[in-house]
Order: C-alpha cells, then structure tokens, then sequence
C-alpha cells in the first residue's frame, strides 16, 4: 500500500475503523432484536388470525342450523294460517301476548 498504514487494516486508523465496527455490530443487534419480535408478533397475529376464523366457522354452522330451524318454524305457521284454523291461531296469539305481558310485568317489578 506505500502509504505508511499497516497492511491490515486496509488504510483505516485503527480507532476510527473500530469506532465504525462496534457502531455496525450495535445496530445489528439492534436490528436482530427487532426482527425478532416482529417475527414472534406476526406468528402470534397467525395463531389469532387461526381462532377467529374456526371461531366464525362455528357460528356460521350455528346460525344456518338456525335458519334452518326458524325456517321450518315459518313454514308450519304459514301451515296453520292457511288452513281453517284460525281457532288454533287466535289462541297461540292470546298466548304470545300473555307471555310478553308476564314478561313486561316482571320487568316493570323490579
């Protein structure tokens, strides 16, 4: 090299180059620990992300084995409203508002 440094170093002075050194290796480590926890919060939001969506499916199964229900519910009114049994009607509408009046009067109770 001819320029007086040792040769290896390659021309840097010895402080500055270790100055420089120790500057890169903290912010490696920097870096390291914040890739880290980045990687360890994206697993934990993938594990989240995995029960929210089981958790969705089950109440997707929940509420069409409830359509289902209430649909067949709908078809026997329909059943009843048809026919000549407007008897049998009348009485389960004397019964639906007896029910919601016990139900008013409790809550008014309390």
């Amino acid at each position: 090299i001819g320029d007086g440094a040792p040769t290896g170093n390659y021309g840097y002075t010895n402080s500055g180059y270790s100055v420089y050194e120790e500057e890169n290796e903290r912010l490696t480590e920097s870096l390291r620990t914040k890739v880290s926890a980045i990687k360890s919060l994206s697993i934990e939001i993938g594990t989240e992300v995995k029960n929210q969506n089981k958790m969705l499916s089950e109440m997707d199964n929940d509420f069409d084995s409830t359509g289902g229900l209430l649909g067949a519910t709908m078809g026997r009114l329909r059943t009843l409203s048809r026919g000549s049994q407007t008897k049998l009607l009348c009485y389960m509408m004397l019964f639906a508002f007896f029910v919601f009046f016990v139900i008013y009067w409790i809550i008014k109770l309390r």
